[in-house]
C-alpha cells in the first residue's frame, strides 16, 4: 500500500502565531546562546559540559582528556541542529558564522577514514564498535547526521552534510550482511531515522539500505548484545562491573521489531526506534512493519502514557514499565522521550492521516514539552512528574530524582538541546498534504504554501490557541480545481462549529478526527472554526491504580495542576467538589493571555486536637477555593508542591 502523505519544510509553513512566536524567538535570542555558553562550560554553577572542549583537544587545538559522558557529543549535534532550523526559518549572519567556526572544529577533529566521536578518538581509539550495546557510537553519529541536514537546508551549505556523508560511507563499511561486515546495530536507537534524512537530503540509496539493514538487524537470533558482552567479560563500561548478560529489552532488541507488541525499555530508545521503522515503513511500503508501529503505538497512548503526553514510568533504566503502571509521585517522563513521542507521532500522519496522531503531539508539546523549560529560557526539566513534594524529594531515596527546581544544565544534557530543535522545526508539525487533501493537525497560527496536483495553495492561519478556541483559515486557491480541507477536531473537544464566508457551514464530513470540507476554493475564502474550551474533569482508566478516586482538570489542550503558591501545603489534603463545577478567568501573572481554572474543594482540617498518627476519628473537612494553572507554567514562581490527579468529592 502506498502511503502518499506530504509534509512542508520550514520555508514553505512559516510561524506567525501570538504564543507560540515567544518561544521561537525565545529559542534563537536566548536559549541557543545559552546552551551555546553550557557547551563551552561558561555557566556559572551549571554542570560542565565539556562538548567543546573535547572538539577542540580531538582537533588538536587543545591538550587535554576528554570529559563527560560516553555520548558527550551528541548535546553539540542537537544544538547544531537547532541553529539549522532556526536559520532556515529566520537567517542570522553571526550565528551562521558561528556555527560554520564549529563545523570547521568538526572536520579537523574527523579521522582521515570519516570517523567522528571524541570518546574513542581520544580515550579508547583501540575500542570502535567492541561496544554498541552501551557506548553510544552510532548514536551519536545519527544525530550529528539530523544536525548535517538541518543545517544544509538552512543554509545550502554541503561541508557538514559532507563531512557526515563520510562518517556514513565509513560506517557502511562496517555494518552490513555481508561476510566480513559486523551484524550489530546501536544499543541506542537514533541512526536508523537519520540515515534516511541522510538519504532525503542526497539521494544516495546506500543510506536508506543502510538503515533499513539496522532495523531488520535488530533483535535477530542470536542476540548480538549478548554476543558482545560475553566479548567484554560481562564488565560493563558503566562502572567498570560485571553485570547480567542483556537480554535485550531495556534496548528493543529482544525480538525482530515486526514481532513486537509492547513498548519496554529504554523510553526514549524505545520511540527514537519506532520512528525509524515508521520512516522506512513509508519509503519501502512495508505494511508487516506499519503495523509494528501501529500497535507499539496503540499500547503506548492507550496503556502506557501519562495525561501530560510523558511516557517511561520508572526511573530505573528510565523506562516503560508494563502496562497501566503510571505513578504520578516516582514518574520518570524524561523530557526526550515525549520529544521522541512526537517524532514518532508525526511520521504516523505521514502514513495514515488519523487526528490521534495529532492529539497526542498537540498533548505531549503544549505539556510535558513546554513545562521542561522555565519562562526565560535558562532552566530545564529532565524529569516531569505529575505530584510534587519538596521534602520528599530531598530526603525519599526513590524521589531524588523528582526535582522541584528547573536546572541550568545537566551532566548528561540531552533534553535541553532537544527541546530547542523540537520548537525550532515546529513548522514542520502543522500541516500535511495529499493527492486529493490538505490537512491542518495543529492549531498554531502562519502561512503555508503548498504545491500539490490540484494546484498551489496558500493558507494563513490565525488563532489564539491554547487560550482561546477560535481560529480563522484564509484560503488563496486559483487552479479551479476541488479538493478537501480536512481540519482536525481535536480529540478533548466535544463542541464545535464552522463557518465559510461567514455562513454558518454544517455539511462537512468526519473521518478520523478530521472535519473534511471539499470544495472549489477561491481566492478568499475564509473558513472559522470555534472549540468550545469548557474546563473538563478526566479520569483515567480504573486499572491505573494511583489515579483511583482522582480527576485532572483540562481546558483546551492544556492540563493543569495545583501548586503551593496558590492553595498551601499538603496538596494531598484537598479535594474538589465536581457538583459544584468549574469556572475560568484571565491571568497574566504567568504568560501573557493565560487562562487559571477554579474551583470549590474541600481540605481535610488539620488542626484537629486529636494530634496522633491514626485514628477512628473521620477529620473534619473544610470549604475551601481552589486555583488551578496549566501544568506547563507550573514552578515558574516559589518552589513548592504541585498536584495533577485530584481528590474528586
Amino acid at each position: 500500500m502506498k502511503h502518499n502523505y506530504y509534509s512542508l519544510d520550514l520555508k514553505t509553513s512559516k510561524i506567525t502565531d501570538s504564543f507560540w512566536n515567544n518561544y521561537i524567538a525565545l529559542v534563537k535570542d536566548v536559549v541557543i546562546p545559552y546552551q551555546w555558553e553550557a557547551l563551552n562550560d561558561r555557566i556559572k554553577d551549571a554542570a560542565p559540559s565539556y562538548a567543546i572542549k573535547n572538539f577542540k583537544i580531538a582537533a588538536g587545538l587543545e591538550v587535554g582528556e576528554f570529559g563527560g559522558m560516553v555520548f558527550q557529543d551528541s548535546d553539540l549535534a542537537k544544538w547544531l541542529e537547532a541553529v539549522g532550523y532556526s536559520l532556515q526559518t529566520t537567517p542570522d549572519k553571526t550565528l551562521e558564522a558561528l556555527a560554520d567556526s564549529v563545523i570547521d572544529l568538526l572536520e579537523k577533529a574527523q579521522g582521515k577514514d570519516g570517523y567522528l566521536n571524541t570518546y574513542f578518538t581520544l580515550k579508547s581509539p583501540d575500542k570502535r564498535w567492541t561496544n554498541l550495546w552501551e557506548c553510544h557510537e552510532l548514536y551519536c553519529a545519527g544525530h550529528m547526521m539530523e544536525a548535517s541536514v538541518a543545517y544544509y537546508y538552512g543554509t545550502g551549505k554541503r561541508k557538514f552534510l559532507d563531512i557526515m556523508c563520510r562518517f556514513a560511507d565509513y560506517i557502511d563499511t562496517i555494518f552490513g550482511s555481508e561476510p566480513e561486515k559486523l551484524k550489530g546495530y546501536s544499543g541506542h536507537p537514533e541512526i536508523e531515522l537519520a540515515l534516511y534524512k541522510l538519504y532525503g537530503a542526497t539521494e544516495n540509496e546506500k543510506y536508506l539500505k543502510l538503515s533499513k539493514y539496522f532495523i531488520d538487524e535488530r533483535g535477530q537470533s542470536p542476540n548480538y548484545f549478548q554476543k558482545e558482552w560475553k566479548k567484554l567479560g560481562g564488565v560493563s563500561h558503566w562502572g567498570r562491573t560485571t553485570v547480567p548478560c542483556p537480554d535485550g529489552s531495556y534496548t528493543q532488541s529482544h525480538i525482530p521489531v515486526r514481532e513486537q507488541t509492547v513498548a519496554i525499555g529504554h523510553a526514549v530508545r524505545g520511540v527514537y526506534l519506532y520512528s525509524g521503522m515508521a520512516d522506512i515503513a513509508r519509503e519501502t511500503n512495508d505494511d508487516t512493519l506499519l503495523n509494528a508501529c501501529k500497535t507499539l503505538w496503540e499500547n503506548i497512548v492507550t496503556k502506557q502514557m501519562y495525561i501530560t503526553g510523558g511516557i517511561g514510568s520508572t526511573k530505573e533504566g528510565e523506562a516503560f514499565t508494563f502496562d497501566y503502571d503510571l505513578p504520578n509521585d516516582t514518574v520518570y517522563a524524561e523530557t526526550c522521550a515525549s520529544i521522541g513521542l512526537i517524532f514518532f507521532a508525526k511520521r504516523m500522519l505521514l502514513l495514515e492521516a488519523k487526528g490521534e496522531y495529532a492529539d497526542v503531539i498537540e498533548r505531549a508539546l503544549f505539556n510535558t514539552v513546554m513545562s521542561a523549560m522555565s519562562l526565560d529560557g535558562k532552566k530545564f526539566f529532565y524529569v516531569n512528574p505529575l505530584e510534587v513534594w519538596p521534602e520528599a524529594s530531598e530526603k525519599s531515596p526513590i524521589k531524588t530524582h523528582i526535582k522541584i527546581e528547573r536546572q541550568k544544565w545537566f551532566a548528561c544534557a540531552c533534553c535541553p538541546p532537544n527541546i530547542a530543535r523540537l520548537f525550532s522545526s515546529l513548522g514542520e508539525y502543522i500541516y500535511t498534504y495529499s493527492e486529493d487533501s490538505i490537512y491542518l493537525h495543529q492549531y498554531i497560527g502562519g502561512t503555508a504554501d503548498i504545491e500539490a496536483s490540484f494546484g498551489r495553495i496558500s493558507l494563513a492561519l490565525t488563532t489564539n490557541y491554547p487560550f482561546k478556541g477560535d481560529s480563522t483559515l484564509r484560503v488563496k486557491a486559483t487552479s479551479g480545481k476541488s479538493f478537501k480541507l480536512a481540519l482536525r477536531i481535536p480529540g478533548w473537544c466535544n463542541n464545535y462549529s464552522i463557518n465559510i464566508n461567514g455562513q454558518s457551514y454544517d455539511k462537512q464530513s468526519l473521518d478520523n478526527g478530521y472535519a473534511l470540507i471539499e470544495r472549489k476554493w477561491l481566492e478568499g475564502d475564509i473558513i472559522g472554526l470555534s472549540f468550545d474550551m469548557t474546563p473538563q474533569f478526566l479520569y483515567a482508566n480504573p486499572k491505573v491504580r494511583a489515579d483511583a478516586g482522582k480527576v485532572a482538570l483540562q481546558r483546551g489542550p492544556l492540563v493543569y495542576c495545583l501548586e503551593e503558591a496558590d492553595n498551601g501545603d499538603n496538596l494531598s489534603a484537598l479535594s474538589v467538589i465536581r457538583s459544584e463545577g468549574l469556572s475560568i478567568e484571565e491571568d497574566n501573572s504567568l504568560i501573557q493571555g493565560g487562562v487559571i481554572i477554579k474551583a470549590k474543594g474541600l481540605r481535610l482540617n488539620e488542626t484537629d486536637s486529636d494530634s496522633s498518627l491514626y485514628s477512628p476519628l473521620k477529620k473534619v473537612e473544610v470549604p475551601v477555593d481552589l486555583k488551578a494553572i496549566p501544568y506547563s507554567f507550573w514552578g515558574n514562581r516559589k518552589l513548592g508542591e504541585m498536584l495533577v490527579w485530584i481528590r474528586e468529592k
